[in-house]
């Protein structure tokens, strides 16, 4: 393994880092940088780069873990504050509800996704459409949103947000800018729907990321383990400072200038792939 290589899984693992929870389509991102740029799958082969994206995203996972450790762990049971759970009102249930229309559709649309949905154009549209989404949140989400923090959400909230984040099955829509659109629109905060955004990626990206692993196990070869390390590695040390930044970012700008900033990266796409 050249140092040029190890350089180019850094690379990799800042964009999934850096992209995957800001609402801005780490999908759009990555085409970018790897498939014309860096471009993996020459070097490492179709499905070993595949399998590469999928360890880089456990790495982007564990970050979300470190940060949100307490309220997770206290989900489950395995965090206490003073002998009582840390929430008395946001549970378990709240991140099924939310999860569970995208799971459902996921795995009933999977194989269509998969074949029409993964292509540069409709990418540039999805960065469009979700830049439309988070303006209308930002434009006609309530001036004062009535619920402040996690423990104040409903499970009907919890559901719309969870029916609103189908659309980021369409690959570009970005899940966080979806969510956090849907958050918004129906009465939360900013910083409550991103809380709710990164929990509720614990569990779904986690599992889609084990399927994926599975399907996939053969390819991981020993020969590119130093690769997926250093990927690994720097899309959770990236993650784990873009999720701290994001955090103490959104209440303050909301989501306006991502908006802004994914009909830019829109732009570049079509520029590349059209002229």
């Amino acid at each position: 393994m050249e140092l040029f290589d190890l350089i180019k899984a850094l690379i990799l693992g800042f964009v999934e880092g850096m992209t995957e929870f800001a609402p801005v389509s780490s999908t759009g991102h990555l085409i970018i940088v790897d498939d014309m740029w860096l471009r993996s799958e020459e070097f490492l082969g179709k499905y070993p780069a595949i399998t590469f994206k999928i360890v880089i995203q456990l790495g982007s996972i564990l970050a979300v873990v470190v940060v949100f450790w307490k309220r997770l762990f206290s989900l489950v049971g395995l965090y206490q504050v003073d002998g009582k759970k840390m929430s008395n009102r946001f549970n378990l249930l709240h991140v099924i509800v939310g999860m569970l229309p995208a799971v459902i559709l996921g795995f009933a649309f999977k194989d269509l996704i998969d074949d029409y949905l993964f292509r540069v154009e409709t990418v540039i549209v999805a960065l469009v459409a979700g830049a439309i989404l988070m303006l209308v949140a930002d434009k006609f989400g309530p001036k004062r949103p009535n619920v402040q923090s996690l423990d104040q959400i409903t499970y009907r909230q919890a559901l719309t947000v969870g029916l609103v984040q189908c659309l980021s099955l369409w690959p570009g829509f970005s899940r966080s800018g979806a969510t956090i659109s849907g958050g918004v629109l129906f009465g939360m905060n900013h910083r409550t729907a991103a809380d709710f955004t990164f929990i509720m990626a614990v569990p779904i990206m986690a599992g889609a990321s084990l399927v994926s692993v599975m399907k996939n196990w053969e390819y991981l070869s020993m020969d590119y383990i130093s690769f997926y390390i250093v990927g690994f590695v720097s899309a959770f040390v990236f993650s784990l400072i873009s999720i701290r930044f994001f955090l103490k970012l959104i209440s303050k700008i909301k989501l306006v200038p991502f908006a802004l900033y994914r009909i830019f990266l829109a732009i570049i796409l079509a520029a590349i792939v059209f002229l």
